[in-house]
């Protein structure tokens, strides 16, 4: 799937079948389902990747102390753009153009 079939799949009613844990996660928080992306990066922690979608997530609800901890759990700098740029760069990660 590339990135421009993930977007397009937003308008769908369900996810796409075979997404990664990250993937899924993003799919939901795309659509403002923050409860569903957050059950599946809490139940990835053990991944950098899913540590940075959770403190995407944590900066996405407006909580930037937790967010700022879960970046340092990732390992990045805190993300000072929109949230819509970090939610494309966590997604092309994961997807070819």
């Amino acid at each position: 799937m590339t990135y421009a079939e993930f977007l397009a799949s937003q308008t769908q009613p369900a996810p796409p079948t075979g997404l990664s844990p990250l993937l899924l996660a993003l799919w939901h928080a795309g659509r403002d389902e923050w409860h569903q992306a957050h059950d599946i990066a809490q139940d990835n922690e053990h991944d950098p990747l899913q540590n940075w979608l959770h403190a995407f997530l944590h900066r996405q609800e407006g909580d930037l102390g937790n967010a700022a901890y879960w970046y340092r759990r990732a390992g990045r700098p805190v993300f000072t753009g929109t949230l819509r740029r970090e939610w494309e760069e966590l997604a092309r990660t994961q997807l070819p153009a």
